[in-house]
């Protein structure tokens, strides 16, 4: 689904030149679970708003689908941000003013589903996360672990094939991040892509396959055996 040839991101110029990312080359297949760990200012961030389509490569070639992206127009990507990408955040951003299953339908109204299949298609996710009963509920009313799990309901509810996840369970207490953590898992063995960014190490452990980000480039790439 996704593969990175030789990716670098730098940012200002002369002295000031930053390079975020460094010849960066990364394959991801359908249905792999890949938690992508770096500490602070390591790239890892970069890496996951090009794989989102949210910033471009200086350098490299980008492929998703096994189509090049890196120069599509603006109009293009952000399709494919919104029909093929659901984004799981930190902060979770859902709308105050919104109850959750108007968080999880307001992507769906921009893809132009009718308002039936809006609300079945969210309530289905919610359902799919175990907050069928706080649907009615306003982020304020509810834990952060619960409205993470929104926040994945939201990232699902339209089908997407990939699911990037940045920082999701940063927010969040133990207990909480580890049932976002098997929410994210079920979803890559329902066969979506999962990408986790995270500075967690007790998360990269628990994880299928595990890319190290160092000072922008892979550092290494390791798979544990599956029970």
């Amino acid at each position: 689904m996704i593969e990175l040839r030789g990716v670098s991101r730098t940012y200002g110029s002369g002295e000031t030149l930053i390079k975020a990312l460094d010849d960066v080359s990364l394959k991801i297949d359908v249905g792999e679970f890949v938690t992508v760990i770096g500490h602070s200012g390591s790239g890892k961030s970069t890496l996951m708003n090009i794989l989102g389509l949210l910033d471009e490569p200086t350098q490299g070639e980008y492929l998703f689908n096994g189509e090049p992206v890196v120069g599509l127009s603006q109009n293009k990507q952000a399709e494919i941000r919104n029909v093929l990408i659901g984004f799981v955040f930190q902060n979770f951003n859902l709308i105050p003013a919104l109850s959750a299953v108007e968080n999880v339908e307001l992507p769906l109204m921009y893809r132009g589903f009718g308002r039936a299949e809006r609300r079945e298609r969210a309530m289905n996710a919610l359902r799919a996360v175990g907050l069928e009963s706080r649907a009615d509920h306003r982020p304020c009313e509810m834990s952060g672990g619960q409205q993470q799990r929104t926040a994945i309901a939201r990232a699902v509810a339209g089908d997407p094939p990939l699911i990037l996840a940045d920082e999701p369970t940063g927010n969040l207490d133990p207990a909480a991040g580890k049932d976002v953590m098997a929410l994210l898992r079920e979803n890559s063995v329902n066969g979506r892509t999962v990408v986790l960014i995270t500075h967690d190490s007790s998360l990269a452990a628990l994880s299928p396959r595990k890319v190290e980000i160092y000072d922008g480039r892979v550092a290494a790439d390791t798979c544990r055996s599956q029970p």
